[in-house]
């Protein structure tokens, strides 16, 4: 399965550091504030992959030596897109590289009964078409809500192709539904897992990554 998913449009990020990191957020002792300090920092070292074709243009500037022409960000801002409420959790990591991002939010929750996902709240930049999106969740299940969520941005006038997801743990069941609803999309995680459960949670997985960044059961 894991070979079948991988393609121009899926990348796990096996930089030790990431792999490292994430290994103790998947740790069922690591508490509270230790496991959102460290969903920031992998967020923070996921973004550098995540932004690497943001487009550049030449501009003059004068050192303090001479005149020189280097390379300054231009084209699409960027837009980070947080489904609530556990991708709160990997906002400020990309903020501290992006800092002149905006933040949208649109609220999504899983109905235990149906397993869909249901809409509560949107909120969101008003010239999303302008922008580069980063759609930012912890995990990625069935793709239930990440294929909600980009539904809800493509209505409202966002590009699909200026549209990126990205995740710190997918299931290959996630990865094939969101890259069946929408081929185009780029999707970036730290691990592909194994499998889901009965229930849906990832396996070997991190637990409820909202519980776990919130302190709430």
């Amino acid at each position: 399965m894991a070979e079948e998913l991988l393609s121009a449009n899926f990348h796990v990020m096996d930089h030790p550091l990431i792999q490292h990191k994430l290994t103790i957020i998947r740790d069922k002792n690591c508490g509270t504030k230790v496991f959102r300090e460290v969903v920031n920092e992998i967020s923070m070292l996921m973004a550098y992959e995540v932004s690497r074709d943001l487009p550049l243009e030449d501009i003059e500037i004068e050192t303090p030596l001479v005149k020189t022409t280097q390379k300054t960000l231009t084209g699409k801002k960027v837009a980070i897109i947080p489904i609530l409420r556990a991708g709160l959790g990997m906002v400020d990591g990309i903020l501290e590289l992006i800092p002149a991002a905006k933040v949208g939010h649109i609220g999504m929750y899983r109905d235990h009964d149906t397993l869909e996902p249901v809409e509560y709240f949107i909120k969101l930049p008003s010239d999303i078409a302008e922008r580069q999106l980063f759609v930012v969740d912890p995990m990625l299940a069935t793709g239930g809500s990440a294929i909600a969520t980009i539904d809800a941005l493509v209505r409202r006038g966002a590009a699909p192709e200026s549209i990126k997801f990205c995740c710190l743990v997918a299931a290959p069941a996630g990865v094939k539904a969101l890259q069946a609803a929408h081929p185009g999309i780029k999707i970036y995680a730290a691990a592909l897992d194994e499998k889901l459960n009965e229930a849906s949670y990832i396996l070997p997985g991190l637990g409820d990554a909202g519980d776990r960044l919130f302190g709430t059961k």
